[in-house]
């Protein structure tokens, strides 16, 4: 190196004016030490205020870094503004741009069978546009940043999807945010629908989270100071999203707890394991064209107020040989939630109007691998799976309330995408969906993604 190659020869043009080494006395040799000494700490000075300057230089409209494991585990993907995407009090902009082409053979209003009282992520026929997000994001001072997500309804009007305020002054690891933002819960509820590997969300998301829980209140996280990745994280939420019901009241409507580890295994594998939990209140949940016991056409309108709890379990394992995921990667992951819910149902709110007690458990999991076979190109595979459980009906319901449906909704999905760059993205996916009893469906789906602006990396 050029510095290196500066003190050797000052040192070596000392070492030549100095007295020969059989004459030097003791106090000369210690002189010459002495200025070579001073010549080294100099050298390293030096060397130490260009390196600083040169990283201040590179940091200057750079994203913010990411951890090793996020680093050689982030997937080249359409990204919208994320943490780190701004530079300095800059907002960093982004534009997300989705489409989808669905043919599908079944009526897609109708829900899985057992899970009619919650909501229906139907998907669309023929061609849409899609939701487009518009991301904003930038440093509000040196201890906050700030970060909005619109989602724009093709049909008009605007919708907010995050808009939280975030801060690390906090210290020793700790994180808050607060506003609204996606939970920490499982592993894919914090994902933007674009950096989701498929078109659409595992059945149990979608069926137990209307396929994203997001919240109105705060989060903290506490990232623990050691090599293996631990995090742990608290909410308290309005409980404006399903399961729960929007009330209006004091104190909190929800909450949630959850923790995540993972590590890397040498260079070419990182894994992260986590668990949740959820707990929130319904008032007056209303459900729609529910099917009864009297077969009623169209099926009935029904209300349900009480507690739900919610745990699961997540898993992720990403391979990269030799560590380079621009060549070839597979993830695989998975999630299992069980739901469990008591308290009062009012069947056919419309005519009967009948109150008694309800409860029932609920769970669901899915299990999914990616496949990135060369550059630019992956395929994946999905299973999901439902079980609708058993409900304890009160009597006076009990001529009324389907307990028990006997069947156990199912869908199987292969998906193949194209990303000519990491700000764009074509993708086929076919499935097979037995979600509904009687009524199994074969489904073609065509997206397109496209991002324009800022981008930022996407969580691990």
């Amino acid at each position: 190196m050029f510095n290196k190659s500066c003190l050797s020869v000052a040192i070596a043009a000392l070492l030549s004016h100095a007295p020969n080494a059989s004459a030097a006395s003791d106090a000369d040799l210690q002189a010459i030490r002495e200025q070579i000494q001073q010549l080294k700490q100099s050298y390293e000075q030096r060397i130490a205020q260009l390196e600083q300057r040169l990283q201040a230089a590179e940091s200057t409209g750079k994203q913010t870094e990411v951890s090793p494991a996020q680093t050689r585990s982030a997937e080249a993907a359409p990204s919208s503004v994320s943490a780190g995407g701004d530079n300095a009090f800059n907002p960093a902009i982004a534009l997300i741009l989705a489409g989808t082409y669905g043919s599908v053979r079944q009526d897609p209003a109708i829900a899985a069978t057992g899970f009619a009282m919650n909501p229906n992520m139907g998907h669309e026929q023929g061609f849409n546009l899609g939701e487009s997000e518009l991301g904003i994001s930038a440093s509000i001072d040196a201890d906050y940043r700030g970060i909005a997500t619109l989602a724009l309804d093709p049909a008009g009007g605007v919708g907010v999807e995050n808009a939280f305020v975030q801060t690390s002054a906090l210290g020793n690891g700790l994180n808050l945010k607060f506003g609204r933002y996606f939970s920490g819960l499982g592993y894919l509820n914090e994902h933007h629908a674009h950096a989701w590997d498929f078109i659409d969300q595992p059945l149990v998301y979608a069926a137990l989270w209307e396929n994203q829980l997001a919240e109105d209140g705060l989060q903290v996280k506490w990232l623990a100071p050691t090599d293996t990745f631990i995090e742990l994280g608290a909410e308290l939420g309005r409980g404006r999203g399903f399961p729960g019901s929007d009330r209006v009241k004091n104190g909190a409507g929800s909450g949630v707890l959850f923790a995540h580890a993972g590590d890397d295994i040498g260079i070419e594998h990182s894994w992260r394991v986590g668990a949740s939990l959820h707990r929130t209140r319904a008032a007056d949940r209303v459900s729609d064209a529910v099917p009864d016991l009297p077969g009623t056409i169209g099926g009935v309108s029904n209300s349900f107020s009480g507690d739900s709890q919610t745990t699961g379990l997540d898993f992720v394992w990403k391979y990269a040989p030799n560590g380079n995921i621009g060549n070839r990667y597979v993830k695989v992951q998975g999630e299992y939630f069980r739901r469990k819910e008591s308290g009062l149902l009012t069947y056919d709110t419309a005519l009967a109007n009948v109150t008694d007690s309800f409860s029932v458990t609920q769970n669901g999991w899915y299990l999914q691998s990616v496949y990135q076979f060369m550059p630019h190109w992956r395929t994946g595979l999905r299973y999901d799976q439902l079980a609708p459980g058993v409900a304890s009906v009160g009597a006076l319901n009990a001529a009324n309330v389907i307990a028990d449906y006997g069947f156990q909704p199912t869908r199987t999905s292969l998906m193949l995408d194209y990303s000519p760059s990491e700000f764009s993205r074509l993708r086929l996916q076919l499935a097979r969906d037995n979600s509904r009893q009687g009524l199994p469906d074969n489904q073609l789906f065509v997206q397109y993604i496209m991002s324009l602006g800022a981008h930022a990396a996407h969580n691990y």
